[in-house]
């Protein structure tokens, strides 16, 4: 059964979109295959590796700031790079980012090790599936769309080198996902301390991450926090993600402790 959680991001995802990219979001959002493996991941993440999240609610937060990113960028005129190399659509590369969003951590229900690799394993023949049924008589434009889906699935740990904005768009979208709702499960589950508890207790510093239009660059992403330990989110694991993606020069990066002056990184 779903959360009201993921309701709630699902239905303003469906807001966000319209033409193929909305058939595909109706899709990945009713299709029984992909919540039993969303569900599964985040068994495997906290129950079976007490690590944060990593199930239906954050594979859908992550595609709902991915979708933000793009419409910013497109909005201030910057060509994603399918249109760049005018080889497909706009629409194209929101159903190919929504997808990869949508599916980014499915390799978790295999373990966290190189769960980018396992996960397009277990992702490709659910993207062929989706795509097959948008583009029925464009093979062409299928085999371009499976193949960046899988730069953004492979590419969302910053940990392989990615070349599309459309991928980068993924990667952005992923470590932007870091509000105290993904620390605060595993923390009930087990309150003894151990290596790697700066992660919890970092992310349940940060009380909001606003994705915006930028003063200056098309995208402004402002991190919010209660206590000053939020930082080590922002420049452990958000910073090293934008600054892997092809899209950081669009972006502008604030953050800090509500009340104190906000930092700049970008």
């Amino acid at each position: 059964m779903k959360s009201p959680k993921q309701h709630v991001i699902e239905k303003k995802i469906v807001k966000m979109l319209s033409g193929k990219a909305l058939e595909a979001a109706k899709i990945l959002i009713y299709d029984h295959e992909i919540q039993y493996l969303q569900d599964y991941a985040n068994t495997v993440s906290i129950k079976r590796l007490h690590y944060n999240d990593h199930g239906p609610v954050h594979m859908r937060k992550v595609a709902l700031n991915s979708i933000l990113l793009a419409d910013l960028l497109h909005q201030a005129g910057v060509k994603l790079s399918l249109e760049e190399e005018e080889i497909g659509s706009f629409e194209d590369s929101k159903v190919a980012v929504l997808i990869a969003s949508f599916l980014h951590d499915i390799g978790m229900t295999v373990g966290r090790e190189n769960h980018e690799q396992s996960g397009m394993l277990l992702v490709s023949p659910i993207a062929e599936r989706i795509l097959k049924y948008l583009y029925p008589d464009n093979l062409k434009k299928r085999v371009i769309l499976r193949s960046l889906i899988t730069e953004g699935i492979m590419g969302h740990m910053g940990t392989q080198r990615i070349h599309s904005l459309e991928a980068g768009t993924v990667l952005v979208a992923d470590g932007c996902d870091m509000e105290q709702g993904r620390a605060r499960i595993p923390m009930m589950l087990n309150t003894e301390s151990k290596v790697g508890d700066i992660h919890k207790y970092s992310s349940s510093a940060v009380e909001k991450v606003e994705i915006s239009a930028g003063d200056k660059k098309p995208v402004k992403i402002t991190v919010h926090m209660k206590e000053s330990v939020g930082f080590f989110q922002v420049e452990e694991v958000l910073s090293p993600k934008i600054n892997s993606s092809p899209i950081k020069n669009y972006i502008e990066l604030y953050a800090g402790v509500d009340g104190e002056k906000l930092k700049r990184y970008l």
